[in-house]
């Protein structure tokens, strides 16, 4: 069933004007048609009445002041229309097919109203021949004797009254079109708002509001899109301030334990009771921290992304200097974009700093922009994840005891937070192991 659709297009815009194009060339098409048939009555009886007045006209000169022994003579001196033939014949000329009824009548009628004395009109007519095949032959008995036959070729019809008939039924036909065009980009508009809006709301929760104009079912539309969003911003706004008041009021029963635990006796036992604790402070700082992000409303601006990532590698040298020659970067030597400076720095830090930390380098690649996409590449040489985990490594507190162990630190918050960061500019940020061993982090960002 896909197949046989593999022609009709995917936009609703192109669906629209398929269907609308498909009526109104069906509605030209039955009006031609209908234009045709009556055009076709019209020359037909136009063209009976000419066969009948080209008759009258030769048999006028031939019987009109004509002796019978002259007729002959007649007929050879005087000059015919283009395509009409005229003979004297014994008997009624029988070559072609009886004409049709109605063809027969409509000469009659005409040749009833030539001005012809009475006494010098035919007694006799048969009509031949047909106005489809292009030919009729019209035989008249004489007055006197014998019979008067003249044949009539008939041109072939013409539909059109004049050339600018077509171009002007041509002309109708694409003004019909532009106006569907025109209609149909106004219905699908409040589709394409809904769907950026739609779109910005997923990279920032606090995204302006869908205007709530035009049609009553598009205001409505957007009416529902807008309830829609505050109430997903409201979610997020209260599970933020969930998140850092917990993460807040957990800092003072800690400090507590600490004080606590300074008169223990036993020095092994209080080591190893600072050190949870220690590592629950941490816990809770990263938490406060991410609910900071979460709730971050830096403005954007335009930043070079090159100079960007050489200070997050100086910074991350500057932490690890064991590490230092093993920060590289190659790729442009300047990229703008329009970023939000201070949370996309935070995002490749977290994501250096794990390449760091875990893989003993980071090789950062920056390619050039492609769709209006560009990509950032950071690989390290450490062991990798398993492929099962490696989208759960995007899981807020999420670590792998193998490689990402407690003794090394961290809260399992830096790459949620990245993820976060990345997605809230439009792009994202994937895992994925390398065939030489190491992970690789692929980084999509908006130009």
């Amino acid at each position: 069933m896909r197949r046989g659709m593999g022609l009709w297009p995917r936009s609703l815009l192109a669906r629209a004007m398929v269907v609308l194009l498909i009526g109104l060339v069906a509605a030209q098409v039955g009006g031609l048609y209908l234009h045709v048939i009556d055009r076709g009555d019209l020359n037909r009886l136009g063209q009976a009445r000419d066969v009948a007045a080209r008759v009258m006209a030769v048999y006028r000169a031939v019987v009109m002041n004509t002796p019978d022994g002259g007729r002959a003579a007649l007929l050879r001196a005087i000059e015919l229309p283009p395509g009409t033939q005229a003979a004297l014949l014994e008997a009624p000329p029988a070559e072609l097919l009886p004409a049709p009824l109605t063809l027969v009548r409509l000469i009659q009628a005409d040749l009833t109203l030539s001005p012809v004395p009475y006494h010098l009109r035919p007694h006799d007519v048969v009509v031949l021949g047909s106005l489809y095949d292009r030919l009729v032959e019209v035989g008249l008995a004489l007055p006197d004797h014998g019979w008067l036959a003249v044949t009539v070729r008939v041109p072939a019809p013409e539909f059109w009254h004049s050339p600018l008939d077509f171009g002007l039924f041509l002309g109708l036909t694409a003004l019909a079109a532009v106006l569907f065009l025109i209609v149909a980009r106004r219905l699908i508009a409040p589709i394409t708002a809904l769907t950026h809006a739609a779109e910005a709301l997923g990279r920032d929760v606090d995204a302006p509001p869908l205007p709530e104009g035009g049609a009553r079912e598009a205001a409505a539309a957007a009416a529902a899109f807008n309830r829609m969003a505050e109430r997903i911003r409201r979610f997020v706004q209260d599970r933020t301030f969930l998140l850092t008041a917990i993460g807040h009021d957990l800092r003072t029963p800690i400090t507590r334990l600490k004080l606590r635990a300074e008169f223990l006796e036993d020095d092994e036992m209080r080591r190893k009771i600072l050190a949870d604790l220690d590592e629950m402070e941490a816990m809770v700082a990263a938490t406060l921290a991410f609910g900071r992000d979460a709730a971050a409303s830096e403005r954007t601006s335009t930043l070079d992304l090159v100079a960007l990532i050489r200070t997050v590698l100086d910074e991350a040298a500057d932490a690890a200097p064991e590490a230092a020659e093993r920060l590289t970067y190659a790729g442009p030597e300047r990229l703008p974009i329009t970023a939000r400076p201070i949370a996309l720095k935070r995002a490749l830090g977290n994501v250096i700093a794990n390449a760091v930390k875990y893989g003993g380098g980071a090789a950062v690649r920056l390619h050039p922009p492609q769709g209006g996409m560009v990509e950032i590449e950071i690989e390290d040489h450490g062991p990798g994840l398993p492929e099962a985990d490696i989208e759960r490594m995007f899981q807020p507190f999420q670590r792998l005891e193998a490689s990402r162990n407690r003794a090394t630190g961290g809260s399992g918050l830096g790459l949620p937070i990245a993820r976060n960061i990345f997605r809230a500019h439009g792009g994202d940020v994937t895992l994925a192991n390398r065939p030489a061993g190491g992970l690789r982090a692929s980084i999509s960002l908006p130009v």
